[in-house]
């Protein structure tokens, strides 16, 4: 099989696991860190336990959940679908893995707008979601673009839950993790150089667009706090 195969599959399932966790990521950080929700401890707790668990206990817990006997793989196969052992149980793997990363840059970028800047939207008579697509999600878009680079990393680099969940099935589910380990395992020493190189390309460009992001998040910061010294200073 040709090692071109993994490589656009991983990049696929990336893409759009990056989607949706940056949906998902943006609105729970939005709803749970600027309201007061019931139980908010638990709800986090749950986006973050995939950190902390093997990946291996991850993926078992989503094949409970979507397979044959599972109340999600039930209720798919009463509507005539399977996610298990498909690129889309890959992708479901890749999002609950990277949420955690994407929730927690989301939320740290979004407390760390300056809340006055909001107020005076406020004054001005903007509404809410005004005040978020046009004040909010400008001022945090370096941290929530350091949340989607983390992101789309920890997607193409999943192993553990895809492997539970997708399996390893060349042509179908197989991403380059998966295709490396069945390349060392067979002694295809070409072709797990190969994997290991795109993967550490990959990884560089990440690094270096989480870099960028961190610098410009940094810049508007300084900016603020020499203005606010100005400003005392005047006092």
């Amino acid at each position: 099989m040709s090692p071109l195969g993994p490589i656009l599959l991983s990049l696929r399932v990336a893409v759009v696991a990056t989607t949706v966790t940056l949906v998902v990521g943006l609105g729970l950080a939005r709803l749970l860190g600027s309201r007061a929700v019931p139980l908010k401890f638990l709800w986090e707790a749950l986006i973050l336990l995939p950190m902390v668990f093997p990946p291996t206990i991850t993926g078992y817990l989503l094949l409970i959940l979507f397979g044959r006997r599972g109340p999600l793989g039930k209720l798919l196969a009463s509507m005539g679908m399977q996610v298990v052992f498909t690129w889309a149980a890959a992708v479901i793997a890749s999002v609950v893995v990277s949420l955690p990363l994407m929730y927690q840059n989301c939320k740290a970028a979004l407390l760390g707008v300056d809340g006055r800047l909001e107020d005076a939207a406020r004054t001005l008579g903007l509404s809410e979601g005004r005040i978020f697509r046009r004040v909010t999600l400008p001022l945090s878009l370096p941290g929530i673009l350091a949340g989607v680079a983390l992101a789309f990393a920890r997607a193409l680099g999943e192993f553990g839950a895809t492997l539970m969940i997708a399996g390893n099935i060349p042509g179908r589910t197989q991403t380059v993790p998966l295709a490396l380990y069945s390349a060392v395992e067979g002694g295809r020493t070409a072709e797990a150089n190969l994997y290991l190189a795109v993967t550490t390309v990959l990884a560089f460009a990440v690094v270096a667009v989480v870099g960028l992001g961190e610098a410009r998040s940094r810049r508007p910061r300084r900016g603020r706090d020499r203005g606010d010294a100005a400003f005392g200073g005047r006092s």
